[in-house]
């Protein structure tokens, strides 16, 4: 565990000197840049040690904060969220190095980078942390240091929205953790893990499990947040926000399912409800948005509903003694976090890249990138294809075995988890339809046809070391797919410390799924090399041969433009059509009228129902309360201090009565 102090320390000096050196911009940047890289990838160490078996010491030191110890360990669960929180920020960070140049003068760089690195130390306290102290420390300063990276650009009006955003929703479910571990550590007076007793109150802190970790997670309705901070915050930060801290919320509910012990079944209905509702409207949102950044925000809530369909099916398999189903479930999502935080971050380093490029992020004034900026539209292909789970990406390993879970527990004859698989199921493939649908508008109407701006008209490919992350994360989507029969087998220690099953049942369950991987990985990778051997056969054959061009057939227009081209609405609209009922799409425009129409238009928007139906209106309702009490505002400092005597004796009454009864 000393890898961990040590790699801690490095994040931590190294953002410290970047702060310092902000007045030297090149020094500053590469004490940021080599600190985040250096101190992620210490982390990596002890990582790997325990997913291949090896044991990591723990350190437990007594220190002066009450209810417990200085305790850090590694256990399989804790391990498989530490490798994409070393290997994302570190290329995130060789990203952003490039990435910021276009701001300076705008924020101070050094500052970026000490709470870039300041957010990675967090992330690396947090899932090692056996202390509710320590992990609550760690959780804030987590938050905190997100917040600044997010209003980096503080003097937009936006960005400041989304930040303040982005606080208040972490610091509700902050409250609601709270509560959660004064129930689970209360009973016998201490914070440290092994002494959390649910007493009788499981339900109870599950939900408050849900609610705390599912806003950071960013489950449905909890959500709102995420649209406004991604997009917001500097692309790279985006990719870690995204990536990986968003996945402390579901490695904080695993956690405490472990805390809970054998869990009642209807936990499990709940994930799984919350899953296929937060997977479906969330790419639903998603095809519906014109911002590129905002688009694959909302799929972060797609994705987190997958994880949260896989974790809901193994609660059931857990509850009803099928292993197999318990296995597959927490395998699936599991897996699928980590999948999530390569293809992801590729997707908003593409993002950025384009942004970086173009100088927008509006879908509908792209176009042609593809010849402008052909690594950054190969690289975004490939991360489209493996969030829309195409074999033999990863994002098709994970949803998998999901799938593979949800066909066992209809299969078996014991029944009893039939109707949550088949829910499975059925959410599994509409979102995997509306991902495929969602990502060949993203890329299409980006990278394809002619450019629609003059801004996307003078792009330019991005320099090498953004180029270098996104070929990286490109090739770690391929190998997590293509090595899936090897890949998948590591999840036992995981699987075994999120389900309490024995390692070597994880680890058989495991690695009966092995050869059909191995055919369907196997397959498409045969397929890809057949169409690149025919690509290659055809280049052969037509070398030394005059091959003309001309323009694909134009419909009967004798010049055609750029503008005849699908947008984003236009696109979307067949699909979004058919969700009105829950999409609530705004339109406006002028209709194609007569035989030879001189102009048409769509214009769309759609806006989130939970923010504008819900959120708004209550933190209206809110704020019209606190102006009422105003008047308790009024400067007069002795009556503040009587108001704090008055609560004291209160306290102290309520305190006080139960021994005054008893003596009685």
């Amino acid at each position: 565990m000393y890898f961990i102090l040590v790699s801690i320390g490095i994040l931590l000096l190294g953002g410290l000197f970047s702060f310092l050196c902000d007045h030297r911009q090149n020094l500053s940047r590469a004490l940021g840049v080599g600190g985040a890289v250096a101190g992620a990838l210490v982390a990596a160490v002890p990582a790997v040690i325990v997913l291949f078996g090896g044991i990591v010491d723990p350190i437990r030191w007594p220190w002066s904060m009450p209810m417990g110890s200085f305790w850090l360990a590694l256990d399989g669960l804790s391990a498989l969220f530490m490798l994409p929180i070393a290997v994302l920020p570190a290329l995130a960070a060789i990203y952003g190095g490039a990435y910021l140049r276009g701001f300076r003068g705008k924020a101070s760089l050094g500052a970026s980078w000490f709470f870039f690195n300041l957010l990675v130390a967090s992330m690396v306290l947090l899932v090692s942390a056996r202390n509710g102290v320590l992990f609550l420390l760690a959780w804030e300063v987590m938050s905190l240091a997100s917040f600044f990276l997010v209003t980096m650009e503080n003097d937009r009006p936006d960005v400041r929205q989304a930040g303040w955003t982005y606080l208040v929703a972490t610091h509700i479910g902050t409250a609601f953790l709270l509560a959660m571990f004064f129930l689970l550590g209360g009973p016998n007076n201490s914070m440290d893990f092994d002494k959390f007793a649910a007493g009788g109150q499981g339900g109870v802190i599950f939900l408050l499990a849900i609610i705390g970790f599912g806003t950071k997670a960013g489950f449905i309705p909890l959500h709102t947040w995420l649209p406004e901070a991604h997009p917001a915050a500097p692309s790279h930060v985006s990719a870690v926000m995204s990536g990986i801290m968003i996945k402390t919320g579901i490695y904080g509910l695993v956690r405490t399912l472990v805390f809970l012990g054998a869990p009642a079944e209807w936990w499990g209905w709940v994930l799984v409800g919350i899953g296929v509702l937060s997977g479906v409207l969330g790419v639903l949102l998603a095809l519906a948005q014109h911002d590129l950044k905002r688009l694959l925000a909302y799929h972060s809530v797609e994705n987190i509903g997958i994880i949260a369909l896989g974790l809901g099916l193994g609660v059931v398999g857990l509850a009803r003694g099928n292993t197999a189903l318990a296995v597959l479930g927490f395998a699936g999502g599991l897996l699928h976090v980590v999948n999530h935080a390569m293809f992801k971050g590729l997707l908003f380093l593409g993002a950025g890249a384009v942004v970086h490029a173009t100088g927008t992020r509006q879908i509908d004034q792209l176009g042609g990138l593809l010849k402008k900026m052909p690594w950054t539209a190969a690289t975004f292909l490939v991360g489209s294809a493996a969030i829309s789970a195409l074999p033999p990406l990863n994002g098709f390993v994970s949803e998998f075995l999901i799938y593979l879970g949800s066909f066992h527990a209809v299969a078996s004859p014991t029944g009893g988890a039939a109707v949550p698989a088949l829910v499975a199921i059925g959410g599994l493939a509409l979102i995997g339809g509306l991902a495929a649908a969602c990502f060949t508008k993203a890329f299409g109407v980006v990278f394809l046809g002619e450019p629609r701006s003059g801004l996307a008209a003078n792009a330019h490919e991005v320099p090498a070391a953004m180029r270098t992350s996104m070929i990286a994360l490109t090739a770690c989507c391929v190998a997590l797919g293509v090595l899936s029969p090897l890949v998948v087998p590591l999840l036992g220690p995981a699987v075994s410390s999120a389900t309490g099953l024995p390692l070597e049942t994880a680890r058989q369950h495991l690695a009966d799924i092995g050869r059909p991987l191995t055919w369907i990985t196997g397959g498409a990778v045969i397929l890809l090399v057949v169409l690149g051997g025919l690509a290659l056969l055809r280049k052969r054959l037509l070398a030394g041969r005059e091959v003309g061009q001309a323009g694909t057939w134009d419909c009967g227009y004798a010049a055609p433009t750029a503008r005849m081209q699908y947008t984003a609405s236009s696109f979307a609209q067949p699909l979004t059509d058919m969700f009105r009922l829950f999409l609530r799409t705004h339109r406006k425009g002028r209709q194609v009228e007569g035989l030879f129409p001189r102009d048409a238009q769509l214009v769309t928007h759609t806006p989130d129902i939970f923010h504008d139906g819900f959120f708004r209106p209550t933190f209206r309702g809110a704020g019209w309360l606190m102006e009422r009490l105003r008047w308790l505002q009024h400067g007069r400092l002795q009556l503040y201090v009587l108001y704090i005597v008055l609560t004291l004796l209160v306290l102290l009454v309520w305190k006080l009565e139960p021994s005054l009864t008893a003596g009685r």
